[in-house]
């Protein structure tokens, strides 16, 4: 059944509590407004006073319009101090964050910027492995894939970019070196087949590398031959689409691997990849710090996980010295203990290999 308010709601489109809590809002509108900046020296003052940060929780039209122009008085008139910037979130709708920041304090905060790799125009001593893979490359070929030799750098690509993919990869492989970093061309058997790729090894972590380049979806054009063996069986599907270049390079983590998102940059409308060569080399380092981080956690835990088994084994071993009788009448009786527990603890048990095996667990008494 419709209720009234849910009758209401499909009126007005908005829920009669909604509507009774706005005008609650409204009604108080004009105290709030009242206690309002006056002017932008007022706002500085209370900002100062106030650690730099003032928030007004969702106000209502004439307190946020109060709220507006001392802002701007502020602005205009200059009561921002020197070296400061005034800062406004929630113009239209939700709090109001009015924020009096230090440059100099955050400029300090912010993180120093990721040096650059620069990337050669012309390659006159070039990189074993890029050297390697020029020679693969030929001269003839519309579309470069060396993603199955061995011994060179993975590429797929179109022929125009191959230049520049192999300068992109000079580029990055002689950085990773001169960071002390190990670049190897590795093999690995993968589903039974031979896998060949590039590596950058940091913390004896090695992290490949593939350089692609971007794809768009377009329409499939069906050629001759294709129409005429659908002419012959008329079941055969063509497919809709076909995988085109887009000239955009994509280098990081080869497609399908564990670490496929974890490092990949590639051209953008901001960008270009050339630019972004020092971030994946940070990014390839906070990879391997986390990885360490990991391992490190893992030791430890199970390094307190065994003093915690060996100090309980250690107390057991020193209660059941405490009660043990001086007669030996003490062994019989846990025996006996135990057997109510498992028959085939009990003295004279035609399994004494069961009893040693069960005795034998995590806890038990050797």
């Amino acid at each position: 059944m419709i209720t009234a308010d849910g009758r209401y709601y499909l009126k007005h489109g908005k829920h009669p509590r909604q509507v009774q809590a706005e005008k609650e809002r409204l009604k108080g509108d004009a105290a709030q407004a009242a206690q309002a900046p006056a002017d932008g020296a007022e706002l500085i003052s209370r900002l100062q006073s106030a650690s730099g940060k003032i928030t007004v929780p969702d106000p209502a039209a004439q307190t946020r319009g109060r709220w507006r122009a001392a802002y701007y008085d502020a602005l205009h008139h200059g009561h921002v101090p020197t070296g400061h910037k005034l800062r406004w979130n929630g113009r239209q709708r939700g709090d109001c964050v009015f924020t009096l920041i230090d440059e100099e304090a955050e400029k300090a905060a912010q993180p120093p910027p990721v040096p650059a790799v620069d990337v050669p125009e012309t390659l006159d001593r070039p990189h074993r492995l890029v050297r390697a893979t020029r020679k693969v490359l030929g001269r003839s070929q519309r579309v470069v894939d060396t993603r199955g030799k061995p011994e060179v750098i993975p590429l797929y690509l179109s022929r125009p970019l191959a230049d520049r993919a192999l300068r992109i990869m000079h580029a990055l492989l002689t950085e990773a070196e001169g960071r002390d970093y190990a670049v190897e061309a590795q093999s690995d058997l993968k589903h039974g087949e031979a896998v060949h790729m590039v590596a950058i090894v940091i913390r004896c972590r090695a992290f490949p590398l593939a350089l692609t380049e971007r794809t768009n979806k377009v329409p499939h054009e069906p050629t001759p031959q294709e129409l005429r063996q659908q002419e012959r069986n008329p079941w055969t599907r063509l497919p809709k689409y076909d995988e085109e270049f887009n000239g955009r390079l994509a280098l990081g983590a080869p497609t399908g691997s564990w670490s496929q998102h974890s490092y990949s940059y590639s051209d953008s409308a901001r960008w270009t990849l050339e630019s972004r060569l020092g971030h994946l080399l940070q990014d390839l380092e906070r990879v391997a710090a986390e990885a360490d981080r990991r391992e490190q956690e893992k030791e430890l835990r199970e390094a307190e996980q065994r003093r915690r088994w060996l100090r309980g084994r250690r107390a057991g071993s020193r209660a059941a010295d405490r009660a043990a009788p001086g007669d030996g009448s003490y062994r019989a009786d846990s025996g006996l203990a135990a057997g109510r527990r498992d028959p085939r603890l009990l003295p004279g048990s035609p399994h004494p290999s069961r009893r040693r095996a069960g005795c034998g667990g995590r806890g038990g008494l050797a």
